[in-house]
């Protein structure tokens, strides 16, 4: 059994609260820091006394990240608890109520209980989801412009915006109709919003076409081999990058599936033998595996008579295509295992020549 401390960190954008357990869970000191660099140190200092220990850091990475780079920086051993397991052991705390120590406690002997995955240095990985993330944030605020438009278009005269397809607001040729169109007709208020919403819309659209450039040369590098998986494009090869990060932090093909959403869930009762969808894991990853299996749907023949195979056992298409999904999330998790020793192999090849 390991004998070291762990320490379970509640972080916030002010204050960090870290609170040591050994390896009973038993709780033996509590510490708060300022959540800057300074605080960092004197973190890191505190823990150095206590002896042998590892990090517990709860998943929140927007106001974590700094301090567990650092950490990583100095050698520290560092696991990430999911926010939705930290709840649960919050729970089974024996105090009432909710505090920053309670929730700090919690992620500890979450990680004495669990096995989580383990923090690594960021590389390029992480560059590829900041991107995608906000490639997302513009088409979600071009696709509400979109709807906002298309509502003042039908006030103004809803002859012509029956005329423009849905969903085709953003692209360049509608939207320059658009803009002819509210010139035809300036001079009040909603035309003028119309405009607007048109110019932002365009841009929105321009940046986000750009970034999509980006992300798919970055993911040639990164991860050319998704790209050459019948039904991936450069989009869904680029979130499944983004979501996976170190692929070792999985044991197994299936613990990955089950990470994806894509493993069933056993749903057998007496001499009903049965599975059911699983609707949890990372759903974002869910998304993009969905898309490749609904596009070899489409247009790959192996996938269509591995469909037909399935329908042809008594699965309903719902079913075949979860079956699909599950035999994808196995192949991604090979590629990306294969990716991951292209990549060990080359940064061992360069340490020996240097």
């Amino acid at each position: 059994m390991d004998q070291r401390i762990v320490i379970g960190l509640d972080p916030h954008k002010d204050v960090l609260v870290a609170v040591a357990v050994d390896s009973n869970g038993r709780q033996l000191d509590v510490k708060d820091a300022s959540a800057r660099p300074r605080g960092y140190r004197e973190l890191l200092t505190w823990a150095r006394k206590l002896g042998r220990h590892r990090w517990a850091v709860e998943d929140v990475r927007h106001v974590a990240g700094g301090l567990v780079r650092f950490l990583l920086a100095e050698g520290e051993q560092v696991v990430w608890v999911p926010t939705h397991m930290s709840a649960d052991y919050r729970r089974r705390v024996r105090a009432i109520g909710k505090s920053d120590p309670i929730d700090a406690l919690a992620c500890a002997r979450a990680a004495l209980a669990e096995d989580l995955p383990v923090a690594v240095p960021e590389t390029d990985v992480r560059e590829i989801k900041m991107l995608l993330d906000h490639r997302e944030d513009l088409v979600g605020e071009m696709v509400r412009m979109c709807c906002r438009l298309r509502w003042h278009l039908h006030d103004i005269d809803p002859d012509f915006a029956a005329t423009i397809p849905a969903r085709k607001l953003h692209r360049p040729k509608w939207n320059a109709m658009v803009v002819a169109f509210l010139r035809e007709h300036e001079g009040g208020v909603a035309v003028s919003i119309c405009l607007d919403l048109a110019e932002r819309i365009k841009d929105l659209g321009d940046r986000a076409g750009r970034l999509e450039r980006e992300l798919e040369e970055r993911v040639k590098i990164e991860a050319p081999q998704l790209l050459e998986l019948p039904g991936c494009g450069p989009m869904s090869a680029a979130r499944i990058v983004a979501e996976t990060g170190d692929p070792g932090r999985f044991k197994s093909a299936a613990a990955f599936a089950m990470f994806t959403g894509c493993a069933p869930i056993p749903a057998s009762s007496g001499n009903s033998q049965r599975v059911r969808l699983n609707r949890g894991g990372n759903r974002r990853m869910n998304a993009a595996i969905h898309r490749i299996a609904i596009t070899q749907k489409r247009m790959y023949p192996p996938a269509q008579d591995y469909l037909a195979a399935r329908r042809a056992l008594g699965n309903s298409n719902t079913e075949a295509i979860r079956a699909l999904k599950r035999h994808l999330a196995r192949r991604v998790f090979g590629l990306l295992h294969e990716l991951h020793r292209e990549a060990e192999a080359g940064a061992a090849s360069l340490r020996s020549a240097a």
